[in-house]
Order: C-alpha cells, then sequence, then structure tokens
C-alpha cells in the first residue's frame, strides 16, 4: 500500500503538482510520522517540540506554527492515553499546579467575555485573534501540567534540557562568528525572544555551579556555551535589552545563591551599579519609556470597563483607538506582560499568574538543598534564577505569554520554554516525595 500511495502521489505531481502542493503532502507525510513516533513514546514530543520550534518554517494563518501545533497534538495525546486507553485519570497533586488551573479556568471565561461588546463605537478583535490569544495562555498553561504528569524519571529531564542547551549552543556560536547560516536555519520566533537567551544563561550557569556531578570537560564547555551566549546578547545585541537584561538577572542571583557570604559586600555594590545602569538604560532610551508609561495607563484606564477578568484577548488593541495616547487615537499594545493580563483576563488572572510564579519560587527554594543527584539539585537553582529572569522579562515586554498583536504565536515557538521548565521542577517534586516515601 505504500508503493501504490507513492505511485499514486507522484503521478498527481507530475501532472497537476505544485510546489504548495508538494509543501502540503511532505507537511501530511511528516505530521503522520511524528503522530506514529507520539503514540509510541509520549514523552518524544517535547523532541519534537524543540526542533519545530527551532527549525521548522511552516507559519499557518495569524502565525500558527510547529510549536503550538506540536503542544495541541501531544496534550490531545495525553488525555486521550488516560480517557479512552488507560481509562483511569492520574493527575500529580501540587500546590504549584493550583494557581495554574485557576488561570485556565480565568481564561476561558475571559475568552466568553470577549465575545462582548464592551465600547459601542469600538470593534472588537477579530475570533482569530481572540483565539490566538487564548490558545497561547490555554497551552502554555496546559504544558506545565502536562509536563509534570509525563515526566516521572530524571532522565527524560536530562534529555530535553541537554537538547534544548545543544540546538541553542550551535546558534549562539554560529552567531557569535557573525555565520549569516545560523539564522538562515534557525526560526526568527525562537532566537528573537528574551526567553531563548535567558534560559541559555540560567541553565548553562545554574549547571556550571551547582552541579558537582559533571566532569571538569563538561563544566568547561557548558562555562564556554554560556560565555558565548552573554557575549552574543550583552555584546552584540546590546541595543536590545530584552535579550540581555534578565539574562543578567538570572546570572547575577545564580551567583548569589553560589556564594551567599559575599551577598553582604555585593548588595551595596549591587544597587549602586545596579541604579546607574537603569538610569543609564532609561535615559538612552527616555522617549520609549514615557510612552510606554503613558501607554500602560491608558490600557489600564481600558480595562476599568472589566476590572475582574478582563475583555478578552486581543480585544484591548482594537479598543485603544477611542482612548487619547499624547493626542493620537491609535491602535497599541502595552508592551508589559502585567499589564496585558490585567487588560485580557484582568485583575483575577494577573493575581493567578503571580500565584503560579510565587508558588514556583517557593518549591524550588524547598527542594534546592533536599536532592543528592547533581543534576536536579542544579535544575533547581538553574529555575530561582530563571525564576527572576521571568520576572524582569515579563517586565520589559510580553515574552512569557505573548501578546496576540506584538511577540503573538511566533513568539511561542520561545514563550513555551518556561513552562516546560517549570514543569519539570513540579515533577522534580514529585520523584523527590516518590524517593522519600519508598
Amino acid at each position: 500500500m505504500i508503493i501504490v500511495a507513492t505511485m499514486m502521489v507522484t503521478l498527481v505531481l507530475a501532472y497537476w503538482g505544485t510546489e504548495l502542493m508538494f509543501l502540503g503532502i511532505f507537511a501530511v507525510l511528516v505530521g503522520l510520522t511524528g503522530l506514529l513516533i507520539l503514540m509510541r513514546e509520549l514523552r518524544l514530543g517535547y523532541f519534537i517540540l524543540l526542533f519545530g520550534g527551532m527549525f521548522v518554517p511552516f507559519s499557518g494563518p495569524g502565525g500558527f506554527n510547529a510549536s503550538i501545533l506540536t503542544v495541541i497534538l501531544i496534550c490531545a495525546l495525553w488525555l486521550a492515553d488516560m480517557f479512552i486507553v488507560k481509562r483511569e485519570f492520574n493527575f500529580i497533586s501540587s500546590r504549584a499546579i493550583r494557581p495554574v488551573i485557576y488561570l485556565m479556568a480565568v481564561s476561558i471565561v475571559a475568552f466568553g467575555l470577549g465575545q462582548v461588546a464592551w465600547f459601542a463605537f469600538g470593534q472588537q478583535a477579530p475570533f482569530d485573534a481572540q483565539l490566538g490569544g487564548f490558545a497561547i495562555y490555554f497551552f502554555s498553561l496546559a504544558t506545565m501540567i502536562m509536563t509534570a504528569n509525563l515526566i516521572k524519571d530524571i532522565k527524560w529531564l536530562k534529555y530535553i534540557v541537554w537538547t534544548f542547551i545543544g540546538l541553542g549552543a550551535v546558534y549562539v556560536l554560529g552567531n557569535a562568528v557573525n555565520l549569516d547560516l545560523v539564522d538562515a536555519i534557525y526560526q526568527e520566533g525562537i532566537y528573537a525572544n528574551s526567553m531563548f537567551w535567558m534560559w541559555m544563561v540560567a541553565i548553562t550557569l545554574g549547571q556550571v555551579l551547582f552541579n558537582d556531578e559533571l566532569s571538569w570537560r563538561n563544566r568547561i564547555l557548558l562555562f564556554i556555551i554560556f560565555v558565548f551566549t552573554f557575549f552574543v546578547a550583552f555584546v552584540q545585541q546590546n541595543d536590545w535589552k530584552s535579550g540581555w537584561v534578565p539574562a543578567a538577572v538570572a546570572a547575577m542571583v545564580l551567583v548569589a545563591l553560589r556564594y551567599p557570604k559575599l551577598i553582604l559586600l555585593g548588595i551595596p555594590l549591587a544597587l549602586i551599579y545596579g541604579g546607574i545602569v537603569a538610569q543609564e538604560l532609561i535615559s538612552t532610551d527616555q522617549y520609549s519609556w514615557d510612552t510606554r508609561i503613558d501607554a500602560w495607563l491608558v490600557v489600564l484606564d481600558i480595562s476599568r470597563t472589566s476590572p475582574l477578568f478582563g475583555l478578552g484577548f486581543a480585544n484591548y488593541y482594537w479598543y485603544a483607538s477611542l482612548f487619547n495616547l499624547r493626542g493620537y487615537y491609535l491602535q497599541f499594545n502595552s508592551h508589559s506582560q502585567y499589564v496585558d493580563i490585567i487588560a485580557q483576563t484582568g485583575i483575577a488572572g494577573l493575581l493567578s499568574f503571580l500565584w503560579i510564579l510565587f508558588e514556583i519560587g517557593l518549591l524550588a527554594w524547598f527542594l534546592k538543598d533536599k536532592l543528592k543527584d547533581g543534576f536536579s539539585r542544579a535544575y533547581i537553582y538553574c529555575m530561582i534564577g530563571g525564576l527572576a529572569g521571568v520576572v524582569v522579562a515579563a517586565f520589559l515586554v510580553d515574552w512569557v505569554l505573548p501578546f496576540a498583536y506584538n511577540i503573538g504565536l511566533e513568539g511561542f515557538r520561545a514563550s513555551i520554554l518556561p513552562w516546560i521548565f517549570f514543569g519539570g521542577l513540579v515533577s522534580i517534586q514529585q520523584i523527590y516525595l516518590k524517593e522519600k516515601t519508598s
């Protein structure tokens, strides 16, 4: 049947084939292959997710891409495996998961409220934009829950982390020597997102500082990757603040955790230097900061119409043209994750999001000195540094839960990283509790 199907496809392409038809058939074949792989081992989906996000150029309507498609597919197969194949619902219990479920519920309510015309003279966002914004929130959160449930062996988490570092290192080293080929191969949605650079720094430096089981060769190799990553982000891309500021914060937190005796000496210097750097960053881009603050105030003013659950996904972008921003009436986005969350999912959404960050930090702090495995212990510290970077990155732009009309679905390629790694933290908690009781 494979031979017959191949002959038929070849004949069709020979007579009526176009490049688009060929790409479509190729995509179907690749998709079926991926589906068969996932049905045999669902955890392999994380590697498909990383490779697809970094290399597959497919981009459909609204930026729909391989990353979001893979996440949806993994989630669907995971649920089907529980309800149809095994016919039992096994769901881990963790405090860190509870606010994730709450934010998912809030997102569903906000999506429903997004269909309401909040302003008589304002235009709502198109349904596909609202659906895309909702998908970013819902499936990012679902990825964290799914990862926590699927990763039950630390070796799988190691495979995911080292695959990410390996693929990321190729891009970083190629970029460091100005190799244009890497920009052509890697997708912009991955390297143009703050999360890629921040997690590359946090994980490599964290493993170097806290993984006592690393051989000296691997430690040197990871340190070289860390240095080159920070060199590219800080030196070559210095004007792009989101590229290096969150990464620098993550690195400083990790160093402070590794050398706590230096904290008392370092705090005054860090405050002075941080103040100087912050003032310099603002002064070099004063107009941008001023307009951002004005935009935040306008968006928050719009959000008063539905303060509890927000205006729905992507709607405030269209309502913004009804409000005065420095004498102009135009569409704009807030360029802040926190303001975006308020506008789209209301105060309930913001509190749930902050609750997630708090629980992740609390869990990491609880586990940091309780694990014997070198990788696991270092991973916990990576999460503490990475969490600090996430908090800062979310302040700068909507890097963590991309806004439909700014970072968008294309940014999902990299914004999914913190949710995978946070899920991995919960997974380590479950492994630790299981070992403790056995």
